[in-house]
């Protein structure tokens, strides 16, 4: 499981980031996580919200020299970026139709941090679950699949679906109660 990284870690990251725009790749990685649940929390549609986080960290490689340490995580800057880039996206798609694009709410509520952080530590471990348990939830909650049509996908019985689902969840539920002490 990956942690948000020590100040002083960070800080040497960006400084070689900005030097060597190939170093961009470690920051990528201990912050993607957080900003795709952040997006997430505000786009409805999942392959809009993977279309903002990409467009997130693109935006930020390309102003990395720009950027001034002031001792705030980088995380903030890239939040930052995010909600410009989810508010661009909803000007766009009122321009294009008449309403709110399809793929944002209306009126989303703000998210905070904490819980983009909490969306980003279940991402993190639904991803550590074991293959067959993480391809039951996927199909399940993010597909919104029947527990027949996965078993069927599968190869399995509608009970081994269901005891693979319970698992899962069961480990989810004890990381989360680790996790919120």
């Amino acid at each position: 499981m990956t942690t948000p990284l020590a100040e002083a870690d960070e800080r040497l990251l960006i400084e070689a980031a900005q030097k060597d725009p190939r170093r961009f790749a470690e920051l990528y990685e201990a912050n993607f996580e957080r900003v795709y649940a952040y997006v997430a929390r505000r786009v409805r549609d999942r392959a809009a919200a993977e279309d903002v986080t990409a467009d997130v960290f693109h935006r930020a490689l390309a102003n990395l020299a720009r950027f001034e340490w002031r001792g705030v995580p980088f995380a903030a800057w890239l939040y930052r970026i995010a909600a410009n880039a989810i508010a661009d996206r909803g000007k766009r798609a009122a321009r294009e139709s008449s309403g709110p694009g399809p793929d944002l709410a209306t009126d989303p509520p703000e998210p905070s941090i904490e819980e983009s952080e909490r969306r980003a530590a279940l991402y993190r471990w639904v991803r550590e679950l074991p293959e067959e348990q993480r391809r039951v939830l996927v199909r399940r909650f993010a597909e919104e699949r029947s527990v027949r049509e996965i078993a069927g996908e599968l190869g399995r019985t509608e009970g081994a679906v269901k005891q693979l689902q319970f698992r899962a969840l069961e480990t989810l539920r004890a990381r989360m109660s680790d996790y919120h002490g």
